[in-house]
């Protein structure tokens, strides 16, 4: 566990204009670039509702304030940005974090009669939900969030920042490994 100095801090900082779950004004802030096609992304995500779950029993609810952030890696993954459209579409019609769950569920599953069928699930508007995403309404607002991730140094899906800073897992035998008590104890480490 180790906090990469260089071109560690969250260049845009937290604001209402991001998907929250939380308090902005939690003990923790825990920032998260993803990517709805990224394995990793998605095995990051669920340590992170593991460990949401377990901190907000023994410290409260407050203590962490959980932020997705858009950082489709479209040059590896070709539904990454129309998932991510389809995730503002539903976040307009109050149903971010349902679709957002649905996305990283069904990382296989997101051509577009899939985002379709999802939004349907959900109850969204659909003839809206086709609409917004075949104007592109919402490349700007994605394009704003990986800007914003590069602008931090972020270069792949998932990237965490807590409190601001980066957190890197470092290399072990050349692959990542996300694991929940090293995340866990960088997130306690963080509040103090």
């Amino acid at each position: 566990m180790s906090f990469d100095r260089v071109r560690s801090l969250l260049f845009v900082p937290p604001s209402t204009q991001d998907h929250i779950k939380g308090v902005l004004n939690a003990t923790v802030v825990l920032v998260m670039y993803g990517d709805y096609e990224c394995s990793k992304s998605a095995d990051v995500y669920r340590l992170i509702k593991v460990i949401g779950r377990q901190l907000s029993v023994s410290l409260g609810e407050n203590y962490l304030c959980f932020i997705f952030r858009h950082f489709p890696q479209v040059q590896i993954h070709s539904h990454a940005q129309r998932a991510a459209e389809a995730a503002e579409a539903a976040a307009v019609q109050g149903q971010f974090w349902p679709m957002h769950e649905m996305l990283f569920s069904h990382q296989q599953e997101l051509g577009n009669g899939y985002l379709v069928e999802y939004a349907n699930n959900l109850g969204l508007d659909i003839s809206q939900f086709l609409q917004d995403i075949s104007k592109k309404v919402y490349i700007d607002r994605i394009n704003e969030d990986t800007q914003s991730g590069l602008n931090s140094g972020v270069t792949a899906a998932p990237a965490l920042f807590i409190n601001g800073i980066r957190y890197s897992v470092g290399v072990a035998r050349r692959r990542h490994r996300w694991k929940i008590e090293q995340l866990m104890a960088a997130i306690i480490t963080a509040s103090h």
